[in-house]
């Protein structure tokens, strides 16, 4: 052995390092997952402040894309996850990409998320979060959204049957019904009765 050779390293020692490069690699597996991608607007869970950032202004058809890829991307989440996203809060960005892909007036968008339309607006102008409530009215509406995605197969047909007025719910378009999650269960019984070959 030369005299400028480095001493072996211990097994011990390399068990350890192996262990931490693991538990490492967990961590950066996790914060992607929690990484939400809206091709224009970008928010990362994973950091303290979950600020939105910006790129670029979107098509209609593209903000309308991004709210559908982040109603499936719902589905792929923990439950702990998507609490802790819904807490962070979800950027202002989206209730436009969801008010584009359901063509909603200003009425609705105030009733589903219990805020008014200037204030959604600010919270969007000034690149700012949802708060924990609409946050998690978003969340509902997505999963309920996605879930009429699967039952009908394409995203014009689920969009119209949300938005129609159905008997089987008193007469009310099934995306207002989503306010609430009482009125989201109502729904998602229809729905899953349609997937079993029920009445629409």
């Amino acid at each position: 052995m030369g005299l400028n050779a480095d001493p072996p390293i211990p097994l011990s020692d390399l068990f350890i390092a192996q262990c931490q490069f693991l538990v490492e690699r967990r961590k950066v597996i996790f914060h992607l997952r929690e990484k939400i991608h809206l091709e224009g607007v970008l928010m990362d869970t994973s950091s303290e402040v979950g600020r939105p950032v910006k790129k670029k202004k979107l098509s209609r058809e593209a903000e309308i894309a991004a709210f559908w890829r982040f109603s499936a991307h719902r589905e792929s989440l923990k439950d702990s996850e998507r609490l802790h996203q819904i807490k962070v809060g979800f950027p202002a960005e989206l209730i436009h990409a969801f008010r584009l892909a359901f063509d909603l007036q200003d009425c609705h968008l105030e009733t589903l998320f219990n805020a008014s339309i200037s204030s959604l607006e600010r919270r969007r102008r000034e690149q700012k979060n949802l708060d924990p409530v609409a946050s998690e009215r978003l969340d509902r509406i997505a999963t309920v959204s996605h879930l009429a995605e699967e039952i009908f197969e394409t995203q014009v047909t689920a969009t119209h049957w949300m938005s129609t007025p159905n008997k089987a719910l008193g007469g009310t378009a099934p995306i207002m019904l989503c306010e609430t999650e009482i009125g989201a269960k109502q729904v998602r019984r229809v729905l899953q009765a349609l997937g079993g070959g029920g009445p629409a």
